[in-house]
């Protein structure tokens, strides 16, 4: 199922929480909606699940507007965080409330319910648990258990509201490669909303990045990393660096010295100078580069975070490899970015 959502705005009293938001997310789609609290995206994923009523602008489901039908009208699977389960009911049970609770004329019989939620309980990998209660359940099994239960209404729609948020970091790693592995066998269109950026890069076949009620950039995972098109997106999303440089006839200057950067012609004045720690080659002092005194070093997984003092109150850092790190200067390292990009002031 297509899910469009046109310059929708959303207010809450005066308190605006989306501004002219659009977005088109493709049928079978896994996509993050990724950002900070406060960014609104939790108010998006509320608003294409019926439980917010947007101020202005529709969304619709394939070509039908489902701006002013319920949740149930647009079959829905949701996710939340805390897990939501009934604790007086079974994991079968769960699994098939959504089924048993149906108008009679839709709803399906016992043992189809039955069959179905055993069918779910088979596929997230909780064969056996059928007749135990969620507080027997640890917390990555309730979250399993929650998906099945949204996924039993075999829905238009599944949407997941930061789903793993309340695990530790091991069992979210797990579970992240299970939902993609239950993604692509069961082909929803799926919308979850992280503020974890190594899970929406990890997970999503798209990211859409959000700041201050509204969308940032839209892209894959590489698009959104690689070739981020703010400062935002490139502070958000990884690790990344920024300068103060003066541009001037086509050349990149720090600090009145010139990097052997170039930028485009018609590019003059101050602008900043956006990089990742990664995306740097070692230089000689012979030759244009930066330079920086060396204030702190630590392991970092393979590689070496190195932090330096570039002077004129501003700093850098950079990751070098084991053998990178061995070969410089322990005080002092002269470096050019290789993949850099330059923003106004």
């Amino acid at each position: 199922m297509e899910v469009k959502v046109e310059n929708i705005r959303k207010e809450f009293g005066r308190f605006p929480a989306l501004h002219d938001v659009s977005l088109d997310i493709r049928s079978g789609e896994l996509i993050a909606l990724l950002g900070p609290s406060g960014s609104g995206k939790t108010t998006l994923l509320r608003l294409i699940a019926g439980l917010e009523t947007p101020t202005d602008g529709r969304i619709f489901f394939g070509t039908e507007d489902a701006s002013e039908k319920s949740v149930q009208e647009r079959n829905i699977g949701f996710v939340f965080q805390h897990y939501a389960l009934f604790r007086h009911m079974t994991v079968l049970d769960n699994i098939g409330f959504g089924l048993k609770v149906r108008p009679r004329a839709i709803r399906p019989p016992k043992e189809e319910i039955r069959r179905r939620a055993k069918e779910l309980l088979d596929l997230v990998q909780l064969s056996g648990m059928e007749g135990r209660y969620p507080t027997q359940l640890s917390g990555g099994q309730r979250q399993r258990v929650a998906l099945a239960r949204a996924m039993a209404v075999e829905p238009n729609v599944l949407l997941l509201d930061e789903p793993f948020g309340a695990l530790d970091a091991q069992v979210r790693k797990d579970l992240r490669r299970w939902l993609r592995e239950i993604h692509d066998r069961t082909g929803h269109t799926t919308v979850f909303v992280t503020h974890d950026q190594e899970e929406a890069l990890e997970l999503a076949d798209r990211v859409v990045v959000m700041s201050q009620g509204k969308i940032e950039q839209v892209g894959t995972p590489d698009e959104v990393y690689d070739f981020p098109n703010s400062p935002f997106v490139y502070g958000f999303i990884g690790q990344s660096n920024c300068l103060r440089v003066q541009v001037d006839h086509g050349g990149i200057h720090f600090a009145g010295k010139p990097l052997g950067m170039a930028a485009a012609a018609d590019k003059h004045g101050e602008a900043h100078l956006y990089f990742r720690p990664q995306d740097i080659v070692l230089t000689s002092t012979d030759e244009p580069h930066l330079e920086g005194h060396v204030t702190s070093t630590r392991r970092v997984a393979g590689t070496r975070h190195v932090e330096l003092d570039l002077g004129n109150g501003a700093h850098a850092e950079l990751e070098l490899s084991p053998e990178q790190a061995a070969s410089v200067d322990p005080k002092r390292i002269a470096f050019r970015p290789t993949r850099w990009k330059l923003f106004p002031v």
